[in-house]
């Protein structure tokens, strides 16, 4: 008989479990009750929108977040329960993890401080241009001590660009402090990227400026993605740019071969990761489908003539060297350069390269370069002048090829 009584006990309790699951009770909630354990206090509540999936709310205890995804628009987001993404000011942008959360997209703009991983720094009035004047900044608070990087992905960047002279951001600036040093940039960068060291703890922020002054329509989204310091995706010491592909393409900021401008004043490491059973890279300037003459690599001369590819310091060992035969003001440094088509190759190399055509020998013939200096990595340098000597310098574009170890490097 006891048996019996228990098994009728279990039976009205697992169908007393179904008809609460299916919905069927008063909309009452009932606080501090063994209900609110299982379901949560807002499920009894009579809003449609708190009831708001097809499932059992018991699946909102599995762990959605903090995956990354992707919205329909294009933004990346944080995959999370669609109630925090509302609690947290987040913009839900369709569903994630199989139906069991929203992607979240966080945005925050001048004034603002950035507490959500993927947050997009924004322009005023995004997405419209804004011709306002002043500073704009948000600050970057670290999710946790153990961050050690912050991934900067210009999405959208697009303010004022230097002044024609001497190719100064005297208009607007994009600053970056608190963090590893990094150049001023302005002009135009859509796509391009920069990886910031963060330092160690949690009681230094990183703060984000756009300076702007005088009119002009701008717009910028910048994507901020902070990187725990064991993360495979963290890029090595130094690297203000990082790339992981065995082939892909490097640029200086603002270029653009029919109305870009070289940014002065920039010190900074380009950095490619190894990959495995790779020993040595070639490089190529980019394709310039606008231009009867390749602005690909336009460093140093006056761009709006043909000007021969440069190499060197210009002054090695005290020997007299004449005047502009060397990289001394502006100039891209790559690790021991040599032309790929060279059979046999030449005995020496050479580190700096300059001028406007593309090549590790003086002269005015564009060559595939290659280097087996490993780590792989550029340094870009240039000076604040440009005016007289140069004129009109674009910056650079390289296409990149690792080399298989078994092609002799």
């Amino acid at each position: 008989m006891w048996n019996n009584q228990v098994d009728i006990c279990v039976l009205i309790f697992c169908g007393l479990f179904f008809v609460l699951a299916a919905g069927k009770v008063p909309t009452k909630p009932q606080s501090n009750s063994w209900r609110d354990l299982i379901f949560g206090g807002k499920w009894f509540s009579s809003s449609p929108r708190l009831r708001e999936s097809k499932f059992l709310p018991i699946f909102a205890f599995v762990p959605i977040g903090p995956s990354s995804c992707s919205a329909p628009s294009g933004e990346f987001g944080n995959c999370i329960p669609s109630k925090d993404c509302l609690v947290r000011n987040g913009i839900p942008a369709g569903p994630c993890g199989g139906g069991y959360g929203v992607c979240c997209i966080f945005l925050q703009t001048c004034g603002g401080i950035i507490r959500e991983n993927s947050t997009y720094f924004v322009n005023p009035n995004h997405p419209d241009v804004y011709d306002g004047t002043g500073s704009c900044q948000v600050t970057v608070q670290k999710l946790h001590p153990d961050i050690c990087q912050l991934r900067l992905d210009l999405d959208m960047f697009s303010i004022a660009p230097p002044e024609a002279a001497n190719h100064l951001c005297n208009q607007d600036q994009l600053l970056i402090s608190g963090g590893s040093p990094t150049p001023t940039i302005c002009g135009s960068s859509t796509g391009d990227h920069m990886y910031i060291d963060a330092g160690l703890g949690q009681s230094n922020p990183i703060v984000l400026s756009i300076i702007t002054s005088g009119s002009f329509p701008r717009l910028w989204r910048i994507r901020v993605t902070q990187i725990h310091c064991g993360s495979i995706s963290r890029a090595d010491q130094g690297c203000l740019q990082y790339y992981t592909a065995i082939s892909g393409r490097v640029r200086s900021f603002n270029y653009n071969t029919v109305g870009g401008r070289q940014l002065s004043n920039q010190d900074y490491s380009i950095c490619i990761r190894n990959e495995r059973n790779f020993c040595g890279i070639q490089y190529n300037a980019c394709p310039d489908l606008e231009n009867n003459r390749s602005r690909a690599f336009t460093i140093s001369g006056n761009s709006n003539n043909p000007v021969p590819t440069m190499v060197g310091g210009g002054g090695g060992g005290g020997v007299a060297v004449p005047t502009g035969s060397g990289c001394i003001s502006d100039w891209l440094l790559i690790g021991c350069i040599r032309s790929a088509d060279r059979i046999p190759p030449l005995p020496g190399c050479e580190d700096r390269v300059c001028g406007g055509t593309f090549s590790a020998e003086a002269g005015m013939l564009a060559r595939t370069v290659q280097s087996s200096v490993r780590p792989f990595r550029l340094y870009f340098h240039t000076d604040g002048v440009e005016a007289p000597n140069d004129i009109d310098n674009r910056g650079f574009c390289l296409d990149y090829v690792q080399q298989p170890c078994t092609s002799g490097y």
